[in-house]
């Protein structure tokens, strides 16, 4: 059976979440520096999630729209996917590359909707920023500070060509660990046991059965 990740579900969700004031300001953020994108996204997010009472209640509905609208358009969610799947993407047809997206996303977002409620007093702080001008790819690292010890969040950024030209995140650090790797090998061993078919099965039925729950 395929465990998913849940020691550090939520202090992920958090560092996601704080990635949703991205499009109000992407024409400025298009020439914003890595770690600037990323600290006054956080600190604008920190401050909307607060000021959000149906957010932190957990309401599926508008954390949907909010990861939709917000969230998605700044990841690289195909790669992100592709990276979990692993070798077996590359073997996987256009309708199982697209059903491996969807239900991952569906994943990651009810991940989202039970992390959001736990904004409080928490502040951001960015670790000393290390990148040649040139450089396509970048890893940000930044702290959660709040009560009781501070909590690692780095996020690693590519950069992206033509038309909105700017950067997109496509892996997340919580306390050392990383989400593609984790889920890689998680699905890893569902594809050995049941093939590419049998992972999809095995998202979706959690996915329902999370939607059960609500």
């Amino acid at each position: 059976m395929l465990v998913f990740v849940r020691d550090f579900r939520n202090l992920f969700l958090l560092l996601v979440a704080c990635l949703s004031l991205a499009l109000p300001r992407l024409s400025h953020a298009q020439d914003e520096l890595p770690d600037v994108l990323i600290k006054r996204i956080s600190t604008e997010v920190l401050d909307t999630i607060r000021a959000d009472k149906a957010i932190r209640s957990g309401d599926l509905s508008k954390v949907i729209v909010l990861v939709d609208s917000r969230i998605m358009p700044n990841v690289d969610f195909q790669r992100m996917t592709a990276s979990a799947v692993g070798p077996a993407w590359r073997q996987a047809s256009a309708e199982q590359q697209k059903r491996l997206e969807e239900e991952f996303k569906i994943l990651l977002v009810r991940t989202y909707a039970g992390a959001l409620a736990q904004v409080t007093t928490q502040t951001i702080s960015m670790k000393p920023f290390r990148a040649s001008p040139d450089d396509k790819e970048v890893v940000v690292r930044s702290e959660i500070k709040g009560a009781g010890d501070p909590i690692q969040l780095d996020y690693r950024l590519e950069k992206t060509p033509g038309q909105g030209f700017g950067w997109k995140i496509y892996n997340l650090n919580v306390l050392g660990v990383w989400l593609v790797e984790t889920y890689r090998t998680q699905f890893s061993q569902e594809i050995n046991a049941k093939g590419l078919d049998g992972l999809i099965t095995t998202l979706s039925e959690r996915n329902k059965s999370n939607n059960k729950k609500g």
